[in-house]
């Protein structure tokens, strides 16, 4: 057993790993991940962090071995002498949140899920069964009748409180590393200091010290893709009084540094005709920030920039709906889900219509939007995520009927 408190494995081996459960059972392989983590050899860090993504982080989930392994995690992302610290620092964030686009363009609404989680612990599991009882009471049709009926036999009480407590309970361990962690914005290697910026921007109840250290790293910050980055994780946890202190951002010559701006100033409010421009280029031409990744959306300007813009349908209904279509006609795959999501809200309204009308009784933008929406190509329609959304509209989920319904040929 190690008692080097510089060791960022100290203390693994006083855990018992086996009695902690992650995606496969017993956590009794995470410490020989961790202690590879921390290797030499390349190759095994990549299996490492691969095998972590895989069992305290299984396609987003968290389990009771996913808190335990933050604060080595922590150590290994502040030890300046370990390869590798940007990528610890992504799945610090990823234990965090889950996957980010849930929680974007508006940011972590930590104390609403703090809220709701003690909401459904309160209401106790004969409420929620009543409650699961009016909605199948409530379907439109036998199908969806018996589609909730499936998902209410489905539904256990105890797991799902132990669900979102287990989620709420590893945000709040990497929340307890986040003071130590803010030095890293001053770190000597432009990918740390971008993903310290990423990790910081989604702990709201951090903001009062934390945006002072982001503006500082505003003012100094040479690296294109950090200082984007942490434009936009400043705009995440600020308000509108941080306006002023960014709108200069939009007249920078770097395009990525430009899209940072007017996507932190989408958040925090501002509807002013250069950020409608920007989030509107990076639809037709999504900037490429060069080394390191800007981190937020998996990379993904464009469908950030989607997001973002229906930030502005207030404002501009029929520009940011034009943009996001466009941005949608040059997309496919898993590319194209937020980018759907975002035109659809701005085509639609954020809930489904109780009726879609006739084709002929839509708006030209409508028209336009279902349009490219039959015209994407077969890599994007094979995903059921990509017919879930078009479900939320109550569109065919079928890329011939939504053809006929908008006349096009049959291809």
């Amino acid at each position: 057993m190690t008692t080097d408190t510089n060791d960022p494995l100290a203390g693994l081996d006083t855990i018992d790993w086996a009695a902690l459960g992650h995606a496969y059972g017993a956590a009794d392989d995470v410490p020989e991940q961790l202690r590879a983590l921390c290797g030499a050899d390349e190759g095994g860090r990549e299996k490492a962090l691969i095998d972590l993504y895989g069992n305290i982080f299984h396609q987003g989930s968290r389990y009771q071995a996913s808190a335990v392994a933050v604060p080595f995690l922590a150590r290994m992302a502040a030890d300046a002498s370990l390869p590798g610290r940007p990528e610890v620092l992504g799945l610090l964030a990823s234990l965090a949140i889950g996957y980010d686009e849930a929680h974007l363009p508006g940011g972590v609404d930590v104390a609403g899920w703090r809220r709701e989680t003690a909401e459904f612990r309160a209401k106790g599991p004969a409420r929620i069964r009543a409650e699961y009882d009016a909605w199948v009471a409530e379907a439109a049709g036998e199908g969806e009748r018996r589609v909730r009926e499936s998902r209410r036999e489905a539904f256990d009480f105890d797991d799902q409180l132990r669900y979102l407590e287990t989620e709420l309970g590893v945000y709040d361990a990497v929340r307890a590393e986040v003071p130590g962690l803010r030095a890293l914005l001053d770190d000597g290697d432009p990918a740390v200091r971008a993903a310290t910026a990423y990790l910081l921007a989604w702990f709201p109840e951090e903001a009062a010290p934390t945006l002072p250290r982001l503006l500082r790293l505003l003012d100094r910050e040479p690296v294109p893709a950090v200082l984007a980055t942490a434009l936009v994780a400043a705009g995440l946890l600020g308000d509108a009084e941080l306006v002023e202190r960014l709108r200069p951002f939009l007249a920078t010559e770097d395009r990525a540094v430009r899209w940072a701006a007017a996507t932190a100033l989408a958040r925090l409010g501002s509807a002013e005709a250069g950020v409608l421009a920007e989030l509107a280029a990076a639809e037709t031409d999504p900037p490429e920030p060069g080394a390191p990744d800007i981190p937020f959306h998996d990379g993904d300007l464009r469908g950030y920039a989607a997001a973002s813009l229906t930030l502005l349908a207030g404002h501009y209904p029929a520009e940011a709906l034009d943009a996001v279509t466009t941005g949608l006609a040059a997309t496919s795959g898993p590319a194209a889900f937020a980018i759907t999501a975002a035109a659809l809200r701005l085509a639609f309204g954020p809930q489904r219509p109780a009726v879609i009308p006739a084709f002929a009784e839509l708006g030209e933008r409508q028209q336009r939007l279902l349009r490219v929406l039959a015209s994407l190509d077969s890599e994007t329609w094979r995903w059921v995520n990509f017919l879930e959304i078009l479900a939320a509209w109550g569109l065919p989920q079928d890329r011939p009927a939504l053809r006929r319904y908008a006349g096009m040929a049959a291809e």
